[in-house]
């Protein structure tokens, strides 16, 4: 960024001679701030490491023929921020990254997308001496922090500041190797705090940017962002479109609490509920029974073995509170679920059918991997069908031959191709527990309900699938 200051000039149609060109003063106070600059560049600069990763000969090739390794973060806004080099045959230099000394005795800050898929991981200091065989410690994908360490002693960490006292309009100032080049430095302003929905529609809890004017190019990716005193202020990590002053960082805040759980744990443990949730406004089908409830955040799904599971919380519930606090979003949730430990109280406010519930469960732990939901297909079975649904009666022999959980419901065992059912996702051997919020046990109560239900209006069906629990509306839109 280049400042310029400006020399006021008199207009000669009032007889007033030109302004006087800027005082010692005003020279002064550019030269006091350029000194701060050249401070910040000298000194956070030390803490800033190049990061090399290799990958192993063999790789498919780039568009030019030269080698290069998958990148998992294609058609992202992560692609392009990853420069890769030519590889030859042998193992040799693939990506180019930065990364932030956290503490002396060599533990290093980056981000996980600068090492994903890396065979070999290398460290250059800014004097030049180069740490081979960089050891990954931990990595976080959901906030795309990772931790690595070098055998080192007395390196100059980082001073971190308080990225929640960060303001918009303070200077931020990035460091890094962008483009495979030596270290560079540039100078912009905190542009907004608190981004989401950067990387995936409707943000979630793990983004929470600091967007910034600064120009940070591929390369920056895992260097700081740093503040007129030269503390760490974030993790530069994405760009929204090249040569566009759009940057994106992590809070240090945020990723100071990450790497510690990995540099002692060697992961991230999150306090979880166990739903799959969308908001209010987006279903569509419940809106109308809601009434004077406007915001809110609908339970799409409920996940086997967790703590919603072992509750009385319902497919298509409305939550708008917690603990007492709204919920507008998604993300509101998330944001204060994760605030908890795992094994604490929750209370939830619920509206179902209208009218308002409390609900209560104890966080889990949120696991590494998502539980994944069987999609087999059982047998088909004569019965009778409505909506394109063909179903009979659960019994415990049933259950056992499909392999089922459930024993009580109805199991659909034939949805009509084109239908409303197989359009709303309906499949074989899913188990359907409740119409209208009312239990079912058999194809007859199951008939009587669709059939006392208004489909104009929509039948709410509670659904069962390998222990998930979800919602289904089955609406005649004709």
């Amino acid at each position: 960024m280049i400042l310029m200051f400006l020399l006021v000039v008199a207009s000669p149609i009032f007889g007033k001679e030109t302004a006087p060109a800027a005082g010692n003063g005003d020279l002064e106070i550019a030269h006091r701030l350029e000194a701060a600059f050249e401070k910040v560049a000298d000194q956070a600069s030390e803490s800033v490491v190049v990061i090399i990763t290799s990958r192993k000969a063999g790789s498919k090739r780039d568009d030019d023929g030269d080698q290069a390794a998958p990148n998992p973060f294609e058609g992202t806004p992560f692609e392009r921020f990853f420069r890769r080099g030519p590889q030859t045959p042998e193992p040799g230099p693939d990506s180019q990254g930065s990364g932030i000394i956290m503490r002396a005795d060599g533990f290093i800050l980056t981000n996980n997308h600068v090492i994903n898929g890396a065979d070999k991981v290398d460290v250059r200091l800014k004097d030049g001496t180069k740490f081979e065989d960089a050891k990954v410690i931990g990595v976080d994908e959901r906030t795309d922090v990772a931790v690595i360490k070098v055998d080192a002693k007395d390196l100059r960490a980082a001073k971190l500041a308080d990225s929640d006292a960060v303001k918009v309009g303070q200077w931020a100032i990035a460091i890094g190797a962008p483009y495979e080049l030596e270290y560079s430095f540039t100078v912009g302003f905190v542009s907004a705090k608190g981004r989401s929905a950067v990387v995936q529609p409707g943000g979630s809890a793990y983004e929470d940017y600091i967007q910034t004017d600064a120009a940070i190019n591929p390369g920056n990716s895992g260097g700081p962002l740093c503040d007129i005193e030269g503390r760490v202020i974030g993790i530069n990590t994405l760009i929204k479109g090249l040569n566009r002053g759009i940057g994106f960082a992590i809070p240090i805040n945020m990723a100071r609490e990450v790497a510690d759980q990995l540099i002692e744990k060697g992961k991230v443990v999150r306090p979880w509920i166990g739903i799959e949730m969308l908001p209010l406004s987006e279903a569509k089908e419940l809106v109308e029974d809601m009434k004077d409830v406007k915001e809110g955040v609908v339970v799409k799904t409920i996940l086997p073995r967790t703590p919603a599971s072992k509750s009385d919380l319902k497919p298509a519930d409305v939550i708008v509170a917690v603990d007492g606090t709204k919920v507008k979003t998604p993300r509101d949730l998330q944001l204060l679920i994760l605030r908890k430990g795992i094994g604490k109280p929750v209370a939830l406010d619920v509206i179902r059918n209208g009218k308002p519930v409390k609900v209560a469960l104890q966080t889990g732990e949120l696991p590494d991997e998502p539980l994944l939901v069987s999609r087999e297909r059982s047998g088909k079975s004569a019965s009778e069908s409505a909506f394109g649904l063909t179903v009979q009666t659960l019994t415990k022999e049933l259950a056992k031959r499909l392999d089922l959980e459930d024993t009580e419901g109805v199991v659909v065992t034939e949805v009509t191709e084109g239908s409303l059912a197989e359009q709303k996702g309906l499949q074989h051997g899913d188990v359907i527990t409740e119409v209208d919020r009312q239990p079912v046990h058999s194809t007859e109560e199951f008939q009587k309900a669709v059939g006392a239900g208004n489909a104009k209006k929509g039948v709410l069906l509670y659904v069962r699938r390998a222990g998930t629990s979800t919602f289904v509306v089955l609406k005649d839109n004709k």
